[in-house]
């Protein structure tokens, strides 16, 4: 088995950006680390999920190293299915109907979905853990981008900020 070498992550998440955009969904929201990810999107009122890691690429014959990856698989994906649709192949109305969705998300600060929640964490010490996973590959020395390390941080703050002025 080959491995494929991807582009940085950031190419990945401007070309999510503009699939979005082609679909006609405003309302998104995604995540990758070192061994998964995830893109949740919300369309005609129902929410819907892509979830891919490592472990699932290997049991389907790929060969990836990083979340980051898997990432450009999901946003690849859907790239190949906003070319259906604008072709006029496939119906993302039908498509979606197929899917097994969601739960309506809980409404939760924006601070805990960056860091990859869509639920409040039991404690300030998930969210400690969780950061220092996230940040190993945010981090511009990991390769991941200061801009990302930048929007990290600033979420763990708030997040940890929301649960002190919680309890």
């Amino acid at each position: 088995m080959s491995t494929k070498q991807y582009a940085p992550a950031a190419n990945y998440e401007a070309k999510l950006e503009k699939v979005m955009n082609r679909l006609g969904i405003e309302k998104y929201n995604y995540n990758w680390d070192r061994f998964s990810c995830w893109v949740e999107f919300s369309y005609k009122g129902q929410l819907y999920r892509f979830s891919h890691s490592i472990d699932n690429a290997k049991t389907h014959g790929q060969t990836v190293r990083y979340g980051s990856d898997v990432f450009a698989q999901v946003v690849l994906s859907l790239e190949d299915l906003a070319r259906m649709v604008e072709r006029g192949i496939y119906d993302l109305s039908t498509w979606v109907a197929g899917m097994k969705y969601l739960p309506p998300a809980a409404d939760i600060p924006d601070c805990f979905r960056v860091l990859g929640y869509d639920r409040l964490p039991e404690n300030v010490e998930d969210i400690g853990r969780r950061y220092k996973r996230l940040a190993k590959s945010a981090h511009p020395d990991a390769g991941g981008s200061e801009e990302q390390f930048v929007t990290l941080n600033a979420a763990y703050e708030q997040a940890v900020k929301y649960f002190e002025e919680a309890h």
